[in-house]
């Protein structure tokens, strides 16, 4: 059973608070906010599932509490390179949200610290870790499409945001890359298993000097590619399409998957589902972390650091070709 801490108290905390509560080998039991009212605020909203006692207006003292095993990282891009170091310093095992730096560089950095620390260290995609998607995995190393040749994937969102909104500021390290590209760009890794030998891409800037539309062009070894993108101001349906030389799958929400068909030539179209309920979205990444701690491993198989730190040197390439930087790097 390991006893959890949450720093940053918002939206995504509350998706990390439902998928824990689904699991009986970890409990919630503290959470801090840079502001005290809004870390009240939260544990009192989670007090149907939760018994948050521990309530804490720095991460520091968050940290110094003994009783906390391991810390999910839930603030804003631009503070996960030192909430996550902090932890670390502090010897707490760390879940961190995606992504789980601004750069590859901090990445490796906070990896390596990890290593020396003995701690677990993992980013949260929730993607990699759904039933779906580890099927999924199996049906194209089985060769049910032949050779994989392209694939095609969007993740876009059309709300109405102000330009203080995380996704459109600058300063909290907002854009489509970063928060919606991230999906797509780790789904391509999942298919083919590797980086992309050459990337190609552009983006529609917001006045806000981040990407509101982005797009990447990714070629691998013979004539294979990927055609990706996201964006938060442009309505697109959320599928990956999966070509290959004798059939083709459909994933629809593929960051969500529950569920793909596969259309293989000469074959009727055959469905894989594999449904869960909202509360549980993140509860397959939590207990893939308890399984790896409980194994005494030091970081997943699933999601390797090496691979954490190719998808970010990947996102690094894309931003130079845009000559998009942010402060805190």
């Amino acid at each position: 059973m390991l006893n959890w801490g949450v720093i940053g108290c918002g939206e995504i905390a509350n998706t990390f608070a439902n998928g824990l509560a689904c699991l009986d080998s970890g409990k919630l039991i503290a959470c801090a906010s840079k502001s005290m009212q809004r870390a009240h605020a939260w544990a009192e909203s989670q007090k149907s599932e939760h018994n948050i006692t521990k309530v804490y207006n720095s991460y520091e003292a968050l940290l110094a509490d003994d009783d906390i095993d391991a810390v999910y990282v839930a603030n804003t891009h631009n503070f996960h390179y030192e909430s996550v170091k902090l932890c670390l310093q502090h010897h707490k095992h760390v879940l961190c949200e995606k992504p789980i730096t601004l750069n590859a560089k901090q990445a490796t950095e906070l990896y390596t610290l990890a290593r020396q620390n003995h701690c677990f260290l993992m980013e949260a995609v929730w993607t990699r870790f759904l039933p779906a998607i580890r099927m999924l995995q199996k049906v194209l190393s089985d060769n049910t499409i032949g050779e994989v040749l392209s694939l095609r994937a969007d993740f876009s969102i059309n709300p109405t945001l102000e330009p203080s909104h995380r996704l459109r500021n600058k300063a909290l390290a907002g854009g489509a890359l970063l928060d919606l590209g991230i999906y797509p760009i780790s789904f391509s890794f999942i298919v083919f298993g590797e980086a992309p030998e050459n990337i190609q891409s552009s983006a529609v800037m917001d006045n806000t000097g981040v990407d509101e539309r982005s797009f990447y062009l990714f070629e691998y070894s013979d004539g294979r590619r990927a055609s990706l993108s996201s964006g938060y101001s442009h309505a697109a349906p959320t599928e990956a399409i999966i070509a290959g030389s004798s059939g083709y799958i459909r994933v629809p929400h593929f960051l969500g998957a529950q569920e793909f068909t596969v259309h293989a030539e000469g074959q009727e179209p055959q469905t894989y589902s594999y449904p869960f309920n909202a509360n549980e979205d993140f509860s397959f990444e939590i207990q893939h972390m308890h399984d790896c701690i409980e194994q005494g491993l030091m970081q997943s198989p699933i999601l390797s650091q090496d691979e954490s730190i190719k998808v970010m040197e990947t996102m690094d390439a894309v931003r130079a070709q845009w000559d998009l930087r942010y402060s805190d790097e």
